[in-house]
């Protein structure tokens, strides 16, 4: 018999726990977006102090994970270009 405790991302944040036991499967109740997988899976010391409790659906990781973040990374993107672009014509 092994004492645990269990609490959710919200409170994970800004901790490192030595083992760890997720739980991003698929749910009922609400969705889970890459931000809650990411707090999640980054709370651990590394791939051998994590556990995962079931499986979880890939695509939580290949769709981003907002429209207007997108956006705003190409609009970043742009910026980086242009800037890239102006410093080389002046040196």
């Amino acid at each position: 018999l092994t004492a645990t405790y269990a609490f959710t991302d919200f409170k994970a944040q800004g901790q490192t726990i030595d083992h760890i036991l997720i739980d991003i499967g698929r749910t009922t109740c609400f969705a889970l977006s890459p931000f809650n997988a990411y707090v999640a899976l980054s709370r651990g010391h590394g791939h051998d102090s994590i556990r995962l409790l079931r499986d979880f659906d890939n695509d939580l990781f290949i769709h981003h994970p907002s429209e207007d973040l997108q956006i705003e990374d190409e609009r970043m993107n742009q910026l980086v270009e242009e800037t890239e672009k102006r410093f080389s014509e002046c040196h």
